[in-house]
């Protein structure tokens, strides 16, 4: 072989072995990367372009102390994701802080109701004679058998009859035992009630055992007197009434006597105009109150208007809602717009506006729709004695007081049988018949009167 030959065999050789490297070294390229993007899906990461390159620049990154230290792309991306996140954390709380409610604050009548059981609420719902709480007949004073009797039942409230009123310092001393041992059980004071309007119904004026003076007849007041008078008869009320201990009286009354052959009102009301019954009603309560005694307007919605009489049977009136605001709900309507803590509702049937013969005091119309929801009462609403016939003679004791409670009333007055009501209803609250939050509605409206007593 020549020298020659050798030279071209060398350089022959040369290229060869520079393709081969070439060669090689792309095929590794290509595992590498081909690697590297096996390792890229594994780890979850969609895009190609995080991961074509195999350099790993510096990133110059600080720590808290702020002194720099030297970092790679993937620290760098790992922080930001932990800075993403970060944020991400921080919207959802302030997003769950703009969305949180802030908690509702309750008032003190609402605190107290919180704590009370069930069975001291639903007693708070009843107002019954001395006599119906000891089981004795012309309860006259208040001992050892009225204290176990409030210790068991803390009922919201007592009315006396004129057989339990029978001389003033005996009548103190009964209204303030009474009252101290309600305090004791409950830490409220009880509604010591009594029917003082005046006239023909006048419990303790109408006895001579008292030596006070009898305001006379609304009627007369209403048909000869003035506003003033009005707020005179109401004052010298409040003033023996408060002097004797008493803290609620049922009056004055604010029906319409639209019907001239309506017995049963014809000297208790102000008349037949709307506008001074009002006015005088309005007058009396204002009179009450500056004694420090809390009136109650009655007989919603208006007995002034209709034939029969309660006490005996069912009474109506035909008339609609309509009827009734131009004329028998206006005295009640402005009691409202004057702050009236009590309005105590009659057994009288509207059909023309229920549909039926439920009487007023257990309809859900006449009391949470029409009183409530139209005319926009709030404060405590009272049915009328639940003895009289009109309920007493369809009824049964327990039923005519749940049905009062379900129809938005908040007290009942005096039911046939005590101890069958207050059973009733509390089987019904938690048979879940009343809701404990409908109970509770009602009891705070009571609680929130006896706190403004303590004032």
């Amino acid at each position: 072989m020549n020298k020659n030959f050798r030279k071209f065999i060398l350089v022959l050789s040369s290229f060869a072995m520079i393709a081969l490297c070439v060669f090689l070294g792309e095929g590794g390229m290509s595992q590498v990367n081909k690697n590297e993007v096996m390792s890229a899906d594994a780890a979850g990461v969609n895009s190609v372009s995080e991961v074509v390159s195999t350099e790993t620049p510096s990133v110059e990154l600080y720590n808290q102390s702020g002194d720099a230290f030297t970092g790679t792309d993937t620290d760098a991306l790992d922080t930001d994701a932990l800075d993403k996140g970060a944020l991400e954390n921080q919207s959802e709380e302030k997003a769950a802080e703009a969305t949180t409610e802030a908690p509702v604050e309750l008032s003190e009548a609402e605190k107290l109701v919180s704590k009370m059981s069930v069975e001291d609420k639903v007693a708070q719902l009843f107002v019954i004679t001395p006599d119906a709480l000891t089981s004795t007949d012309a309860a006259m004073m208040a001992g050892e058998a009225t204290k176990t009797a409030i210790n068991e039942t803390p009922v919201g409230g007592l009315i006396y009859m004129g057989d339990n009123l029978q001389a003033p310092q005996q009548v103190k001393d009964m209204l303030s035992k009474t009252n101290e041992y309600s305090v004791d059980r409950i830490g409220l004071p009880m509604f010591l009630c009594v029917d003082e309007e005046g006239g023909t119904v006048a419990r303790v004026a109408g006895s001579n055992r008292f030596g006070v003076t009898n305001v006379g007849n609304m009627s007369e007041i209403g048909a000869n007197g003035t506003v003033e008078d009005a707020k005179a008869a109401g004052e010298t009320m409040g003033t023996y009434l408060s002097d004797l201990g008493f803290n609620i009286d049922f009056a004055p009354v604010a029906d319409v006597l639209t019907n001239p052959e309506n017995s049963i009102v014809k000297y208790r009301s102000f008349g037949c105009d709307m506008n001074v019954v009002s006015d005088m009603s309005i007058a009396v309560a204002k009179g009450l109150e500056s004694k420090g005694i809390t009136p109650t307007y009655k007989h919603f919605p208006g007995h002034g208007a209709t034939a029969g009489d309660t006490h005996l049977g069912a009474a109506f009136t035909t008339k609609t809602i309509d009827d009734l605001k131009k004329d028998e709900l206006v005295p009640f309507q402005t009691a409202i717009d004057s702050g009236a803590k009590i309005i105590m509702v009659s057994h009288i049937s509207a059909p023309n506006i229920t549909g039926h013969d439920t009487p007023a005091s257990l309809s859900d119309v006449m009391i949470t729709e029409l009183l409530r929801e139209d005319m926009g009462y709030d404060g405590i609403v009272i049915t009328d004695s639940m003895e009289m016939g009109a309920i007493s003679s369809k009824y049964t004791s327990d039923e005519a007081a749940v049905l009062a409670i379900q129809a938005g009333a908040d007290m009942i007055l005096m039911p046939e049988d005590f101890q069958k009501a207050y059973e009733g209803v509390l089987e019904a609250v938690k048979k879940g018949e009343i809701s404990e939050e409908r109970l509770n509605e009602s009891v705070a409206r009571i609680v929130e009167v006896k706190l403004a007593m303590d004032k």
